[in-house]
């Protein structure tokens, strides 16, 4: 007998980065028309749903006058003040904790004397401080601006503190037999070698900050998404809201990537071992 190679049609596939893609958009598909089927069928007609929040997104996010506008404001408006808030106080909050994260990690004096006190602080939920926030400055941005810092203050520092504690012995027998100065050593070795750490830290300080600035609008009354989101919800306009929470979202989001951008520019080595 003599063997027929048959020749089989080559079936269709997509690359696995449009499969990741389609597999993602499926999911939030399937959610979203759970979300919209369960309450229809369980919950009140002033509940949120998916339509719902379709029929009003344009109109929140065009700015258009509503009889809400004069009590929560522009959404545009809003969204700028919680993210300028958000970005002042990342920036002097990691600042801020990278410096006192090398303190530690360096000098035992400076360990001993705050470790257990940053640590206290960031089991603690931040938000449980702005009431006193609110005693020093009042009722005001600056409040939520310190609430903010505080918040991306403290997973920055204890990142930074545990990197520099793992940092190889080798690197400062080499720096000593140099006679590097202790700049050189916080700033050239100490830092860089935690740079993993600091990313790590830099994520948490990232949402927390987020959550902070929009609960210290929410509780003080000041401009911003948390104060949007106040005020159509006690007005039950929570489709409104929604639109709102759907923008912390994004927002969280882009924060994140563009973290990700600038680890993968800056830091091409970081987490290449697990891919």
């Amino acid at each position: 007998m003599t063997a027929v190679a048959v020749r089989m049609p080559r079936s269709f596939a997509f690359s696995p980065r449009l499969e990741a893609v389609l597999l993602r958009i499926g999911a939030g598909l399937v959610l979203l028309g759970l979300w919209e089927a369960l309450v229809t069928w369980l919950s009140p007609f002033y509940v949120t749903r998916p339509s719902g929040i379709a029929k009003v997104f344009w109109e929140v996010v065009s700015n258009r006058a509503t009889p809400l506008t004069q009590l929560s404001g522009s959404f545009w408006f809003d969204v700028q003040t919680t993210v300028v808030a958000v970005l002042e106080g990342l920036a002097i909050g990691v600042v801020a904790g990278v410096i006192v994260g090398l303190a530690m990690g360096r000098l035992r004096d400076v360990e001993w004397a705050l470790k257990y006190y940053v640590g206290a602080l960031f089991a603690m939920p931040t938000i449980a401080i702005l009431p006193l926030m609110t005693l020093w400055f009042g009722y005001t941005s600056t409040a939520r601006l310190w609430i903010v810092i505080l918040g991306a203050f403290l997973p920055v520092a204890l990142n930074v503190y545990d990197g520099v504690r793992k940092l190889p012995v080798t690197y400062l027998e080499v720096a000593r037999a140099y006679h590097a100065r202790w700049w050189n050593v916080w700033f050239g070795i100490a830092l860089p070698a935690s740079l993993p750490y600091l990313v790590a830290g830099l994520r948490l300080a990232a949402g927390r900050a987020l959550v902070a600035a929009v609960v210290a609008e929410y509780l003080l009354a000041i401009k911003g998404l948390g104060y949007f989101i106040r005020s159509d919800t006690q007005s039950l306009h929570e489709n409104q809201a929604m639109v709102a929470v759907i923008m912390l979202a994004i927002i969280g989001v882009s924060i994140n990537a563009a973290i990700d951008l600038v680890t993968s520019r800056f830091l091409p080595w970081y987490r290449r071992e697990g891919r």
